[in-house]
């Protein structure tokens, strides 16, 4: 069964007392947040993912397998996260259609193009994960947790009082889905940066929740995060930016 079957089939407390004792069992504190979490499941089934369980496994299952989607989050968030390398190759025609236009660019400031291009995709695939990460050490100590492993639907944080947040980085990235998850719900949703004006909203996320975050802060963390972990951002080895030649 599916992860809101299985909250459905179980009492509140039959499904605490088995994601509780498996918590333990893999090394989380039920207290640092994880309780919050799952509370918010159990309260909405609706905002349980749908991608947990198969048929053969039991509801108890079902909820260990939950508890293990929380933990590798969590321990995969990208402040200690190898990523992967980009899996596709560039497609040589954008080359041709730049130098169309810039025809003064020889083929090795191309190349250097071409690869400044796959190194910002790597940036802006991690960027999410980054204020993510940032995100759940400064609203914490307020009462405010991660949904580490996308363990509520569409929803990244809940509050000790059942608060929900959507977080997305910018006033464009949000899909349709993310969208419809919040019809008829309390679910608010913050963004980091307007991306018409490009104006940062860190006083929004301050005055809702209590918390002094900042544009300036984040960059700090970023910059620690890849100094303590560089292989966060994936770069490939023949990258020419890479060692600056």
């Amino acid at each position: 069964m599916k992860l809101p079957e299985a909250i459905k089939s179980l009492s509140k407390r039959q499904a605490t007392s088995i994601a509780q004792t498996h918590a333990t069992k893999v090394g989380i504190e039920w207290q640092s947040g994880i309780n919050c979490i799952f509370n918010a499941c159990l309260n909405d089934p609706n905002l349980s993912p749908t991608n947990i369980g198969t048929k053969k496994d039991s509801a108890t299952e079902v909820v260990e397998k939950w508890v293990q989607k929380y933990k590798d989050g969590y321990t995969n968030r990208i402040s200690a996260h190898r990523s992967n390398m980009p899996s596709t190759i560039a497609d040589p025609i954008i080359e041709v259609i730049i130098q169309g236009r810039l025809t003064h660019l020889d083929q090795e400031y191309l190349l250097k193009i071409k690869y400044a291009h796959r190194l910002c995709m790597s940036a802006e695939n991690i960027l999410g994960l980054l204020l993510e990460e940032y995100l759940a050490v400064h609203l914490a100590p307020q009462g405010w947790f991660c949904a580490w492993g996308e363990t509520i639907r569409s929803v990244d944080f809940c509050s000790s009082n059942g608060g929900l947040l959507q977080i997305k980085n910018r006033s464009n990235s949000e899909n349709s889905s993310s969208s419809r998850v919040r019809e008829g719900t309390d679910i608010s949703k913050w963004y980091r940066i307007d991306a018409i004006s490009g104006k940062f909203l860190w006083d929004d996320l301050n005055a809702k929740l209590g918390v002094f975050c900042s544009e300036g802060a984040f960059r700090d963390f970023v910059r620690d995060a890849l100094s303590h972990n560089p292989e966060a951002l994936a770069i490939e080895p023949e990258n020419p930016w890479l060692t600056g030649e």
